[in-house]
């Protein structure tokens, strides 16, 4: 975790902490990446706790897609540790925003959605959030509610609180702008409703990744602007993919979504890097980071495959998923006759193996083959051209099929 704030250890003068409230700050800063403001965050729990009153606690996503997955979780772990200290979660679905598109990350405006779609997908993230999420302390809320009564002359009001310049402080505007790519009108609406959430629902704290983070303060500025206590803005860091390089997304074909079965959900978490994995731990479990150290990378990325099917699935089908890894992936068959490649890298790109093992011409068919859903890794489709295979430890091996034909074991050289 890392606080990028001064302000830390800003108590008055002789002011004691609560050991509860120590507790629950080092709690709530584990895995996050800035703590905006600190010294509020501590200011607010103690108040919450004194008063014995929750605090609301904001977190936005727009239904862009019908599946979540463990990028999601990392911020829903930390929306269900905030529940577990007794505070409310303000859930907010951004159906009216996912129609403007959120143009955070992109070198072009997103296409918008229909208000349908939007709603369709909607009901499927409220079945899955409550996977993790206590449905007595979570409420859902559409930004409908309000934008959709919002008048224009109130829409010319907001827009007023914020200068183009400020909005071209954002790093992907600024690309836009300095590159002479387009930049509508409409998409600088977009950190401004997103802000206006925050008045609307009169938000003590604001999760989101660290994209987000212009947006999330945003939200500060309006709330001060409206006569509000401003929130604290909290931001957690986008978790890698399974190719272990870009943020995952489906898009990418990187995710494991929470909905996968429970056997692809166990194969995809043991296909990650090792040293992902400890990210993985760090993000998405509460395990004593401490004690992983002492064990095999292998044994703990079992157990983490384990846990995290577990929690969506059920312990019986993650130990199904457990069995049948073990026999189809995890330990060499004497009685098979599919032929072993043995290789000395420790890791390699899939595109290079598949032009240096000849089962395409070229690189660029190589590619061509991925994309095309024509290569399996442990049974396992690979959409990404620019996955990464990682070699199995010893006594273990991976089994790829390229194509009808083509279909061997990897075996990393002893």
């Amino acid at each position: 975790m890392t606080c990028k704030n001064e302000d830390v250890a800003m108590l008055s003068p002789g002011e004691a902490i609560l050991p509860e409230i120590e507790a629950a700050f080092e709690r709530i800063s584990r895995g996050t990446v800035d703590v905006i403001q600190a010294q509020s965050l501590r200011e607010k729990l103690k108040k919450s706790y004194i008063e014995k009153k929750p605090l609301r606690i904001k977190v936005g996503i727009d239904p862009t897609a019908p599946k979540l997955h463990l990028g999601h979780l990392v911020l829903l772990q930390k929306m269900r540790q905030f529940q577990d200290l007794g505070h409310e979660i303000l859930f907010l679905i951004g159906d009216f925003t996912g129609m403007i598109g959120d143009p955070t990350g992109r070198s072009e405006a997103r296409k918008p959605l229909t208000r349908d779609l939007v709603r369709e997908n909607a009901e499927t993230y409220k079945k899955q959030i409550f996977e993790v999420l206590d449905k007595k302390r979570t409420t859902i809320r559409f930004n409908s509610e309000w934008m959709d009564v919002m008048s224009s002359q109130e829409m010319v009001r907001l827009a007023s609180h914020y200068t183009v310049a400020r909005l071209l402080e954002r790093d992907d505007f600024q690309k836009r702008y300095a590159a002479s790519q387009p930049i509508a009108v409409h998409e600088f609406l977009y950190p401004l409703i997103q802000g206006y959430d925050s008045v609307a629902l009169n938000a003590d704290i604001e999760l989101g990744g660290t994209d987000q983070k212009f947006n999330l303060l945003v939200g500060r500025s309006l709330q001060k602007i409206y006569g509000q206590a401003q929130q604290v803005v909290i931001t957690m860091p986008l978790l890698e993919g399974t190719d272990g390089v870009r943020k995952m997304s489906k898009s990418f074909g990187n995710d494991i979504a929470l909905e996968d079965p429970p056997f692809e959900m166990f194969g995809k978490i043991m296909s990650i890097r090792d040293e992902l994995m400890y990210r993985y731990y760090e993000l998405l479990t509460e395990s004593d980071l401490s004690t992983l150290k002492a064990l095999h990378p292998m044994t703990a990325k079992l157990e983490l495959a384990f846990k995290l099917v577990a929690r969506f699935h059920g312990e019986d089908a993650a130990q199904g998923a457990r069995n049948r890894f073990d026999a189809t992936v995890g330990r060499k068959s004497e009685t098979n006759s599919i032929l072993e490649i043995i290789l000395e890298a420790d890791s390699l790109k899939l595109v290079d193996l598949i032009y240096n093992q000849g089962w395409a011409k070229s690189k660029s068919a190589a590619r061509r083959l991925i994309e095309q859903s024509a290569v399996a890794l442990n049974q396992f489709k690979i959409i990404d051209p620019n996955y990464v295979v990682v070699m199995p430890e010893a006594g273990r091996r991976h089994e790829i099929k390229v194509g009808k034909k083509n279909r061997y074991y990897l075996v990393k050289k002893r």
